[in-house]
């Protein structure tokens, strides 16, 4: 039996967390793990058919916003899978800056080959640039484009076949391009485009009425994704359509725009888009401009496809007058700080929620401040992590003194506890009454123990998000092995971390190798258990000498920087274990 009530429900909760962790890796990681790789192995193998295209917004004012209209890529071409032949079959201007790789397509005039310059696939600075968007026709068509729809019967408008001639080559930060078009019918039409140093385009179209009767146009823009991509599946990171209207963040899932078919907002302001894990592709248009947005699924050639877009209100234009209207879109990395200054600098309303921090935003944001702070001070994310550590100890500092201090007297209050094992026997009650009031005249606390690991959680987990979802992190070296404190340890004991000539096998549980940074962590638990008094239970006392082995074999699939966390904190709570430790058997004495 358990000697009182409190160790009795502190047992079952550590029973029934490694109960789900244990559970959870089984029955749903393990499975899902296996098959994202047997999709990979099979993906590899085979060819994704091309893409039409899926429908623009609404073809009139008097519509709703979910009629069909023609596809604005019905003439697409059925071109080779390869993306560079695809970009090559047709006139275009090429983008180069120092965040962004690719062109526009005169045809249509889309932004539909887009790669990133900063970035690439692996750590490797040698490996491939990170391709973003891609044109219709190649295996994973991703696109954005803006334009005109018309209630007027007949008006020939730009579209999907429109051949645009441009003023100059090559789009640059500081260099615009102009596209123009006519539709021979009295209406003269301009794009301009330009993009800053990094991911943020501007386009501005505008038209000329040379003709003899008004006509009402109304602008949009859309974002296309042809077949659903492969996600992460963890419920703390939302990947797929995203968008803010009227200040509500709003997340839907792929599987939820293709259940319901159309998901749509009345908003002003605000921007909508997809996001991965590190990118985004979002339509920002006039923050102060009222529009109807929606997500839309289609099935194109047996394909999903997904777009998010939007249409604004209507514009008539009088016989010679003009109109124009101007939009962004971003397409890039989630750097937070760039977000928040597009947010700030162009009134873009919750744009740094592109990044998921998820609930504990007030939490988890801030930590990636002051990390981000101690990088830029010290030039490595591993040391600003030791830094953040040293930080929080700081501050949790006086708790976990009184905290420890209460372990050490448990400590010395070993051989009393002894003394009324042999007085009271067998007398489960008597016992439990005879040591709670030892407890209480000495001002020791059996679960003292329990408070340090506990105010460390709420840091822990939003650590763990930062780690896990800011592209700052993403292959940010530390020392050694470590290539990227994003991902879990390379090194695995089961090759002797690389002296075996053999490759390091997954842990079957958790899909990662048994690296060297979670043994090391694993070994600083036990010895910060060494040091805290043994339960008088001996199932107590054998389930939290368990706990050791079984954090290392869950953390072994963690993101290295926070398993270095970990390690680092227990040192530090070793230490501060010892001297509290050392100053009461000395006060004692």
């Amino acid at each position: 039996m358990f000697k009182d009530e409190n160790q009795k429900n502190l047992i079952l909760a550590i029973v029934i967390s490694v109960a789900i962790v244990l559970g959870w890796q089984l029955w749903i990681e393990g499975p899902r793990l296996e098959k994202e790789r047997a999709a990979r192995q099979q993906a590899s193998g085979q060819q994704a058919a091309p893409a039409t295209g899926a429908p623009p917004p609404a073809g009139a004012p008097a519509a709703q916003p979910g009629t069909a209209a023609a596809p604005l890529a019905a003439g697409a071409v059925a071109a080779p899978a390869d993306r560079a032949a695809v970009v090559a079959q047709s006139p275009r201007v090429r983008i180069e800056t120092p965040a962004v790789r690719g062109s526009i397509r005169l045809l249509g005039g889309q932004l539909d080959d887009i790669r990133l310059a900063r970035y690439h696939e692996a750590a490797d600075p040698t490996s491939p640039l990170i391709t973003l968007l891609s044109p219709q026709g190649s295996p994973d068509p991703y696109l954005a484009e803006f334009g005109w729809v018309s209630a007027n019967a007949g008006l020939a408008l730009p579209g999907g076949q429109t051949q645009w001639t441009a003023d100059r080559d090559t789009l640059t930060p500081g260099n615009p391009v102009t596209l123009a078009w006519s539709n021979g019918a009295g209406l003269r039409f301009q794009r301009r485009i330009s993009i800053d140093g990094d991911f943020m385009f501007e386009v501005v179209d505008s038209v000329v009425n040379e003709g003899r009767e008004p006509v009402q146009l109304q602008p949009y823009g859309r974002v296309q994704r042809v077949g659903t991509p492969k996600t992460l599946g963890f419920y703390i990171l939302h990947e797929g359509p995203i968008g803010v209207f009227n200040g509500v963040l709003n997340e839907p899932s792929y599987d939820d725009v293709k259940k319901k078919g159309r998901i749509e907002a009345a908003s002003t302001g605000g921007w909508l888009g997809i996001t991965d894990k590190y990118w985004l592709v979002a339509l920002v248009p006039d923050q102060k401009a009222q529009k109807q947005a929606r997500f839309v699924h289609s099935t194109q050639q047996g394909r999903d496809a997904y777009q998010a877009d939007y249409i604004t209100g209507t514009i008539e234009v009088a016989p010679g007058a003009s109109a124009s209207t101007t939009n962004r879109l971003f397409a890039g990395a989630k750097e937070v700080r760039l977000l928040d200054d597009y947010e700030d600098r162009f009134g873009i309303a919750r744009f740094d929620r592109a990044v998921d921090f998820g609930w504990f935003y007030w939490l988890t944001k801030p930590i990636f401040y002051v990390l981000d702070f101690f990088f830029r001070l010290l030039g490595n994310f591993g040391l600003a992590i030791l830094l953040l550590t040293l930080c929080v100890k700081a501050v949790f500092f006086p708790l976990a003194n009184k905290s420890y201090r209460a372990m050490s007297k448990m400590k010395l209050l070993q051989p009393e506890i002894e003394k009324l094992k042999a007085l009271h026997g067998a007398d489960q009650q008597k016992m439990s009454q005879a040591m709670m009031e030892l407890y209480r005249k000495s001002g020791a606390n059996p679960l003292a123990g329990c408070l340090p690991v506990i105010i460390q959680i709420p840091v822990f987990f939003a650590l763990y998000k930062v780690l896990f979802v800011t592209i700052e992190m993403r292959h940010a070296p530390f020392y050694g092995w470590i290539v990227d404190l994003s991902a879990s340890d390379p090194t695995s004991v089961f090759n002797l971390f690389g002296l075996l000539p053999w490759g390091a096998p997954e842990v079957w549980l958790l899909g990662a190798t048994m690296g060297a940074w979670p043994l090391i962590m694993g070994l600083t638990m036990f010895l910060q258990q060494k040091l805290n008094p043994a339960p008088p239970d001996p199932i107590q006392a054998k389930i939290f000498m368990f706990m050791p082995v079984l954090f290392t074999f869950m953390l072994a699939s963690f993101p290295a920087g926070l398993v270095i966390y970990w390690a680092w904190n227990n040192i530090l709570s070793v230490a501060q274990q010892w001297v509290i430790m050392r100053q009461t058997a000395a006060e004692k004495g």
